[in-house]
C-alpha cells in the first residue's frame, strides 16, 4: 500500500515536469550570410525575447505550447517573421535573414554628394525621415508633415489665405530648396503655393540637409534642401490607398498603383485629392479660421528597362487647387470686389522630370526637369496674375580614381517669369517686360578617402547669372568615423547665394494689405555657414538602441534681403541689408528604440537668428530661440495595436507690429501643438487609425488679423506719407492686415481614416 502511494507521487511529480517542461528556441539571425549582432528576437503574446551574440545566435526558453510568431528586428533592417509550433523539431534551427530598409541604420542617401552612398559613408549630413515616421502623425500635404522635423518649421505667413513655406534652422522658406527625387522643382513661386498636393501614398522618404547646398543644387539652396524620395515602381506596393477625414470636415485621400506598360516599363502612379468646405470662425473675428479648399494632384513615375541595366526614369505631377478664406460670408461673386473680403487663389502647376544614364562606358547622367506654374489670385481688391516656367538640364560624369571619387557637373537654367506688378514692367514705356534669366554653372567635387575611417569632400561652383553676373559658391566637408562606424564626426563649411524674387516668394508682397516698396536694386545675397555635426549609436546588450545626432551651426550673411515691416505700418520697404545677419544655434536629436515595441524620437533646436544694423541688433522676426520635437509610439502585440503620441513645442518670436501704439503683444506666447494616435492593424492588407490633434486646443488671440472689421480701410485716415493718423475711431493707428501669425488658427479636431495595400 505504501509503494503505491509513493508511486502515485511520483507520477504526479514526472507530470508536474512535464507540465513546466520548458522547450528552446534556437537559432541564428543573418544580412547577407553574416552574423548579426544585437539584432532581438521576440515572441510575441509571450513577451519573451534575446538578443543575438557575436555569432548571431540566440536562445529562448518557451513553458508553453501551441503557434506563436516570432520575429527578429534591429534599426536599420526590415522585421523578420515567422509562425513556430511548440513541440517542434524545428525550433532548435531557426535562421531569419534580415533586409535593410530606409530611414535606419545604413540607408542610402543622395541629398549631400548628388550620388547614392551609405548615410555613413556619406560626409554631408543628411537626416533621413522614412515613410513611416510620418505616418505617426498622418497630414493632407508635406508642408504639414514636416512639423515634426527637428529644426524645421512650417511657417503660416498669412491668417488670410494660410499659405506658408518651410523655415530650416530659423532661415524663411525662399532659402529652402525643395526637391523631388533630387530634381529643383519646387522653387519661386512654388515656394508660397507649391507645397502641397504630393501623394504621400508614393513617398519612401524624405532627406533634409540643413546649411548651405549651392555648390551642387545651386540658387535657392542656402538655408538647406528636403528631398522628397518617391518610391521605386519595382519595389512599391501594387496598390496603396489611404483616406482620412477630421471632425472639422477635412476629407483626404491618397492612392498609389504599380503597373507593367508591356516587358520593358514600370509604371508608379499616384493621386492626391483634398477637399474642405466647411467655413468654422472659433474665435469669431468674422474670418475663416482655416483656408477652404479643393485641391487634385495627379503624379506619374515610369522607368524604363534598357541595356545593361542603365537607367532611365521619368516622372510628371500636376496640381490644381481652388482655396478661398476671407469674411464668413464671402463667395465667389464677391473676388475682386470691396464689399466682402476675401483671399481667392486659383493654382495650376505642371512638372516633368527624369535621368537618363548615358550609353558610354563612363557613369554618365543627364538629369533634366521643366515646369509650369500659372497663378491666378485676388487679395481684396488687389488681382495678381503670374506665369513661370523653368527649364533645368544638367549633365554629371561620376569617375573613381584609386582614392578619389570625382563628380563633374554642367548645369544650365531657364526662368520665364512674367506678372502684372510693376516687377515685370518698364517704367518708362508702361510695356510688359517679362523676366527671363539665364543661369549656366559648372561644378566640382573631390571625395577623397584619406583612410578607410577618413574622408575630406572638396567642392566648387561657378555660375553666370545672366543679370547679376559672375557666382562662385566652394565647399569643404570632413568626415572621420569610429572603427565600428558607430562614432562619426563630420565638419563642414561652405557658402552660398540666392538671387531673389519677393513676388513670387513672399506672400506678404501679395496681400494688398500694404503698399511693397523697394529702397533699391536688389543685389544677390551671400551666406558663409559652418556645421559640425556629431552622432553616435550604442546598442546595450538588452537589445535597446540609442542614436544620439548633435550638431552646432553658424550662418553668417551678406547682402540680406529684409522685408522691413515696421517703418511703415502701410509698407513693405524692401532693401539689401546694410551690414549682417547672422543664425547660429546648436540642435540635438536622440532615438531610443526596445525590444518590446517602444520607440522615441526626440529634438531640440536653440538658436539666435539676428540682423544687425548701423550697430544695432535686433531678433529676425517670426523665429523662435528654442524648438522641440517628439514621437513617442508603443506596439501591443497583443492586441496588434500601436499608440503614436506626437508633439512640438516653440518659445516665443517677435511679431510684426504696426507701429508703437499697436497695443497687441510684441512676441508671441510659448505653444504647443500636440497629437495621439492608435493604429489597429485588420490582417495583412488594412489598417484603420484615428485620434485627436492639438490636444491641448492652442489657437493664436483672437485679435490676430488686426482692424478685421474693416478689411478695406474705409475708416483708415491715411497721412500724405502714407503712415496711418490716429483717430478717435482708430486710435492705435492701425490697419488691415492678416501678417501678425505664427500658429495655425485650427484649434482640437478628430480624425478617422483607413489604409488598405496589397503588396503583390
Amino acid at each position: 500500500m505504501r509503494l503505491k502511494y509513493i508511486l502515485l507521487g511520483f507520477t504526479f511529480l514526472l507530470s508536474l515536469d512535464s507540465i513546466a517542461q520548458n522547450y528552446l528556441l534556437k537559432g541564428r539571425v543573418l544580412f547577407e550570410g553574416e552574423p548579426v549582432e544585437f539584432a532581438n528576437v521576440y515572441v510575441k503574446v509571450l513577451s519573451k525575447g534575446a538578443v543575438t551574440d557575436s555569432h548571431g545566435g540566440f536562445s529562448i526558453p518557451i513553458s508553453e505550447t501551441g503557434t506563436f510568431t516570432v520575429q527578429a528586428s534591429m534599426v536599420g533592417f526590415q522585421t523578420s517573421q515567422q509562425l513556430v509550433k511548440i513541440p517542434s523539431e524545428n525550433t532548435s534551427s531557426l535562421v531569419f535573414t534580415l533586409k535593410e530598409m530606409d530611414g535606419g541604420l545604413d540607408e542610402v542617401v543622395v541629398s549631400g554628394t548628388m550620388q547614392e552612398v551609405s548615410k555613413l559613408d556619406s560626409p554631408v549630413p543628411v537626416e533621413v525621415y522614412s515613410a513611416n515616421f510620418f505616418r505617426a502623425n498622418p497630414t493632407p500635404s508635406v508642408f504639414e508633415s514636416l512639423q515634426n522635423v527637428n529644426g524645421v518649421r512650417p511657417q503660416i505667413n498669412c491668417n488670410v489665405c494660410n499659405t506658408g513655406d518651410i523655415h530650416i534652422n530659423g532661415l524663411e522658406g525662399p532659402y529652402t530648396m525643395v526637391l523631388i527625387d533630387g530634381m529643383p522643382i519646387v522653387s519661386g513661386l512654388a515656394t508660397v503655393y507649391g507645397l502641397t498636393g504630393i501623394p504621400q501614398a508614393l513617398i519612401d522618404r524624405v532627406e533634409v540637409v540643413k546649411g548651405p547646398a549651392s555648390t551642387l543644387y545651386g540658387s535657392e539652396a542656402v538655408g538647406g534642401l528636403i528631398n522628397v524620395i518617391t518610391k521605386k515602381p519595382d519595389s512599391a506596393p501594387l496598390v496603396s490607398a489611404d483616406v482620412f477625414g477630421t471632425s472639422w470636415g477635412e476629407m483626404n485621400l491618397d492612392l498609389g498603383m504599380r503597373s507593367n506598360w508591356g516587358k520593358n516599363i514600370q509604371s508608379l502612379t499616384g493621386i492626391n485629392a483634398f477637399y474642405y468646405d466647411n467655413p468654422i470662425d472659433n474665435n469669431s473675428d468674422g474670418f475663416t479660421d482655416v483656408t477652404l479648399s479643393k485641391r487634385l494632384s495627379f503624379f506619374q513615375k515610369i522607368n524604363v528597362k534598357r541595356p545593361e541595366n542603365r537607367l532611365f526614369t521619368m516622372a510628371g505631377r500636376y496640381v490644381y487647387e481652388d482655396r478661398w478664406g476671407g469674411e464668413m460670408n464671402w463667395n465667389s461673386e464677391d473676388r475682386g470686389g470691396d464689399e466682402v473680403y476675401g483671399e481667392s487663389i486659383y493654382t495650376s502647376r505642371w512638372e516633368s522630370f527624369g535621368t537618363w544614364q548615358l550609353p558610354t562606358s563612363e557613369a554618365m547622367n543627364f538629369q533634366f526637369s521643366v515646369n509650369g506654374h500659372n497663378q491666378n489670385s485676388v487679395y481684396g481688391t488687389t488681382l495678381f496674375k503670374a506665369d513661370q516656367y523653368i527649364g533645368f538640364g544638367q549633365l554629371t560624369w561620376a569617375k573613381t580614381a584609386e582614392k578619389h571619387g570625382l563628380l563633374l557637373g554642367l548645369a544650365y537654367r531657364y526662368t520665364f517669369y512674367d506678372d502684372n506688378t510693376t516687377a515685370t514692367s518698364d517704367l518708362v514705356s508702361d510695356n510688359n517686360q517679362p523676366s527671363k534669366i539665364h543661369l549656366p554653372g559648372a561644378f566640382l567635387q573631390d571625395e577623397i578617402k584619406l583612410t578607410p575611417n577618413q574622408s575630406l569632400l572638396l567642392g566648387i561652383r561657378y555660375d553666370y547669372n545672366s543679370i547679376h553676373g559672375n557666382i562662385f559658391s566652394p565647399r569643404i566637408n570632413y568626415k572621420l568615423s569610429s572603427q565600428d562606424k558607430n562614432t562619426t564626426f563630420r565638419l563642414s563649411a561652405g557658402n552660398g547665394f540666392r538671387v531673389a524674387n519677393v513676388f513670387t516668394e513672399d506672400h506678404a508682397a501679395l496681400t494688398g494689405a500694404r503698399d511693397v516698396i523697394f529702397a533699391e536694386e536688389l543685389k544677390p545675397e551671400q551666406s558663409w555657414n559652418i556645421n559640425v555635426n556629431l552622432v553616435k549609436k550604442i546598442y546595450s546588450d538588452q537589445g535597446t538602441f540609442i542614436g544620439l545626432d548633435g550638431s552646432a551651426f553658424y550662418t553668417y550673411f551678406t547682402n540680406r534681403i529684409v522685408p522691413d515691416y515696421e517703418t511703415n505700418s502701410n509698407q513693405i520697404i524692401y532693401s539689401n541689408l546694410d551690414g549682417s545677419a547672422v543664425s547660429k544655434g546648436v540642435s540635438l536629436n536622440l532615438d531610443i528604440a526596445w525590444a518590446n515595441g517602444l520607440t522615441i524620437t526626440t529634438g531640440g533646436t536653440l538658436m539666435d537668428v539676428s540682423i544687425e544694423e548701423e550697430g544695432v541688433k535686433r531678433r529676425q522676426l517670426l523665429t523662435e530661440r528654442f524648438s522641440g520635437v517628439w514621437s513617442v509610439g508603443y506596439e501591443f502585440f497583443r492586441l496588434g495595436l500601436t499608440v503614436d503620441y506626437t508633439g512640438n513645442v516653440y518659445s516665443p518670436m517677435r511679431l510684426p507690429l504696426l507701429g508703437p501704439l499697436d497695443d497687441r503683444p510684441a512676441y508671441s506666447p510659448w505653444y504647443s501643438l500636440q497629437n495621439i494616435q492608435l493604429t489597429k492593424n485588420l490582417g495583412k492588407r488594412w489598417e484603420i487609425y484615428g485620434g485627436v490633434k492639438n490636444l491641448l486646443n492652442f489657437t493664436p488671440p483672437a485679435n490676430s488679423i488686426a482692424r478685421a472689421f474693416d478689411p478695406f480701410d474705409k475708416d483708415v485716415v491715411f497721412a500724405p506719407n502714407g503712415t496711418v493718423v490716429p483717430t478717435p475711431n482708430n486710435p492705435n493707428g492701425l490697419t488691415f492686415d492678416p501678417t501678425y501669425v505664427f500658429a495655425p488658427n485650427q484649434g482640437i479636431r478628430g480624425f478617422l481614416g483607413v489604409r488598405f495595400t496589397v503588396s503583390e
